[in-house]
């Protein structure tokens, strides 16, 4: 979508019985590539509907982020599939859940307090064990696991392998964006598990505002890719 807001020219947005697209008044969302807007699910056509009904005089793609995942999963992802896989698996290669800390002690018990179980998860659910380091240099990381979590992603439809690799790129972990995708956790869980560092950072010296900011933004990125997976549910 055109980030330049464009001056609204519907009335109302409302949700396609038949084709399960949106309607603004009598006229068929279309992407920006001009493709006819449709959802795998009624939830997701009512949120995107929604999310147009709630724009003022002036039309704010930053306000409405499920379409343009949507946008995204109709207009790219089809012709992307093998670049989206490998750049969610990529992540596993330095998954933020495996770099960890030497001190403080606090700082290293709340990392294997909040990312242990996602990795003991992952190991159970996908099938992948990925060595855990101390520091940011990363360990050589087993080809296999990689291709598994490669395999996983490609798996997916367009709408939901699209959003998983928002989440990887927004955590910096492959292993909370399939968790997020998988419902093992919510955009809550997310969030801490992947501002922890930060969050530590903060309760430990004290808030800054520039990090609040980065803060707020990760967190609402994460709630817009949670309601999305929910609406394709």
């Amino acid at each position: 979508m055109n980030s330049i807001a464009a001056k609204r020219f519907y009335k109302s947005a409302s949700v396609d019985e038949a084709s399960v697209g949106v309607m603004l008044d009598e006229r068929r969302l279309r992407t920006p590539a001009n493709a006819v807007f449709a959802a795998p699910t009624r939830a997701l056509a009512e949120a995107i509907a929604a999310e147009w009904s709630a724009q003022g005089d002036h039309i704010a793609p930053s306000t409405m982020p499920l379409t343009q995942l949507a946008f995204a999963a109709i207009d790219a992802a089809p012709a992307r599939r093998g670049d989206l896989a490998a750049y969610v698996a990529k992540f596993g290669e330095t998954d933020l859940l495996c770099h960890r800390a030497d001190s403080p002690p606090g700082l290293v018990e709340r990392q294997a307090q909040a990312w242990d179980p996602l990795l003991a998860w992952s190991e159970q659910r996908l099938g992948v064990k990925l060595p855990v380091v101390v520091g940011v240099l990363a360990a050589p990381t087993d080809e296999a696991s990689i291709e598994t979590l490669r395999a996983h992603a490609d798996a997916l439809d367009d709408f939901r392998l699209t959003a998983l690799a928002q989440a990887a790129g927004a955590s910096g972990s492959a292993l909370i964006a399939f968790a997020l995708a998988h419902c093992q956790i919510d955009a809550a869980g997310a969030f801490a598990a992947a501002a922890l560092d930060d969050l530590w950072s903060q309760e430990t010296w004290g808030r800054d505002e520039e990090a609040q900011v980065r803060l707020d933004r990760l967190r609402a990125e994460f709630e817009a890719i949670d309601r999305f997976f929910a609406a394709l549910a």
